[in-house]
């Protein structure tokens, strides 16, 4: 029983990872359209407030997880240069060959591994931060995931997730997001893409994921301690940053 669901997983996992291979060269320009361009402001106030909670200037190491076309990459280097911080290495890993091969043309002072989330290709307890933007959704084992998180972390070192997590349906504001995620957005996002399916995957699977609380639970259960918890733009995006401890 317990190999047929290790099975199901692992091909689960698959047909996300070539999903994402197929959307890979129009990837930024559906997410710049269907978010208005906001998500670079998610984006960067999760670096800053990592940065800020961290409370160090010289740095050994940023890996961002499931970095798809590397863009969180840009805005750890661009927020460190703002506030004066060095970073002596900066690291993408994914799943996702197409992905990577946008990513490698795109950021050009990273270094891009192929990898899953829950079997990072990085030393134990050897990088400041992990983060992981809109990712970790489509990690099919995710409590493992965490828990290489937490292995691969320094101590005191911080997790950053931005995602969107499931929301509940009340009120005309909550109403209006549902609307637009299930009925606008895949049809914009397959428009730009040509694939409408992947996009018809999105809400589904933001649906299928937790709640803001679940998270935090399950980040306290791999053995972090939240320091920050945040949702952005009505709902539709939060941020969390917890500590290994």
């Amino acid at each position: 029983m317990s190999n047929t669901t290790t099975e199901d997983k692992a091909l689960k996992q698959d047909k996300i990872v070539g999903m994402f291979d197929e959307i890979a060269s129009t990837y930024d320009l559906a997410n710049r359209v269907l978010s208005f361009g906001i998500d670079k402001q998610w984006r960067r106030k999760g670096c800053d407030k990592a940065y800020s909670l961290l409370g160090k200037k010289e740095l050994t190491q940023i890996t961002d997880v499931a970095c798809g076309t590397g863009d969180l990459l840009l805005y750890w280097k661009e927020r460190a240069i703002k506030h004066k911080i060095k970073v002596d290495k900066f690291i993408g890993i994914d799943p996702s060959v197409g992905m990577l091969k946008v990513a490698k043309e795109k950021v050009d002072f990273a270094d891009f591994l192929e990898g899953k989330a829950q079997e990072l290709p990085v030393e134990d307890e050897g990088t400041d931060i992990i983060s992981i933007s809109y990712g970790i959704r489509n990690v099919v084992d995710r409590v493992e995931a965490l828990q290489e998180f937490y292995r691969a972390l320094k101590p005191n070192g911080m997790v950053v997730i931005l995602e969107f997590t499931k929301q509940e349906k009340s009120g005309i504001v909550a109403k209006s997001v549902d609307l637009y995620m299930k009925n606008i957005l895949p049809a914009i996002g397959g428009l730009v893409s040509k694939n409408y399916k992947a996009y018809k995957y999105l809400p589904d699977s933001i649906e299928e994921f937790l709640t803001t609380e679940m998270l935090e639970k399950e980040l306290e259960e791999a053995g972090f301690k939240m320091k920050y918890t945040k949702s952005f733009s009505m709902g539709i995006s939060t941020l969390l940053v917890a500590q290994k401890i």
